[in-house]
């Protein structure tokens, strides 16, 4: 099944929604994040998601938890997604796209009444993500090029350049921030990032300084 949406209104958007803590899952505006989801609580979380609005918001945990606590403490800052895609294993488990709508911060984290988590938040701080391809035109489109062209070298990735050259300018950030491989702090800096050029930007030093410091082993985008 696949279903998609836009939100063009913040207002449209809703503000109580139920989060989906993952360590170093990356959700932008646009982008598709896929989800293999077994454990019933979050089972639950996406049936009650399919008959509301389809939204969850993906966020992390703040880093130096233990990955077996149920409730750890969250960043203030997630992105909401909607299901897009959704289909059913024989041994009960779901897969799903995720596609970003928004950016939101924590207002409030409400009691516990259900299986799973659920935050009231805001979108203010973060209307610019409604727009589609705002802030293209402010991005080093060069140096992103080249920044992954040294990445395929150096690891022999079999890039589709084609396609890398087709993409819009957000996209190409986007994808590029959602596949990498860094840590979880690198990932919320990308996700706080004001606009889609510091995103950009951001990226590029990562990835300079994840070359330099691995010349012998450099990272690979998944």
């Amino acid at each position: 099944m696949s279903v998609n949406q836009p939100y063009k209104d913040a207002n449209a958007l809703p503000d109580v929604v139920p989060v989906f803590p993952l360590t170093r899952a990356l959700l932008l505006p646009r982008g598709e994040l896929p989800l293999n989801i077994f454990e019933p609580r979050y089972l639950a979380m996406v049936d009650d998601a399919i008959a509301s609005q389809r939204v969850i918001g993906m966020i992390q945990p703040l880093p130096g938890q233990d990955e077996r606590e149920q409730t750890p403490i969250l960043h203030r800052i997630g992105c909401a997604g909607r299901i897009t895609r959704f289909s059913e294993t024989g041994d009960g488990r779901y897969l799903i796209s995720l596609t970003g709508i928004a950016r939101f911060r924590i207002e409030e984290e409400l009691p516990a009444t259900l299986a799973y988590r659920t935050c009231r938040v805001s979108y203010d701080d973060f209307l610019i993500d409604l727009e589609p391809g705002a802030g293209e035109a402010d991005v080093d489109r060069t140096g992103m090029i080249r920044m992954l062209r040294e990445f395929a070298d150096g690891s022999q990735l079999d890039v589709d350049w084609t396609s890398i050259d087709a993409a819009p300018n957000e996209a190409l950030v986007n994808a590029l921030a959602m596949m990498s491989p860094f840590g979880a702090n690198e990932k919320q800096a990308l996700l706080e990032a004001v606009d889609l050029r510091s995103r950009a930007e951001i990226l590029v030093a990562l990835a300079e300084l994840d070359l330099a410091q691995n010349s012998d082993d450099p990272p690979q985008f998944h």
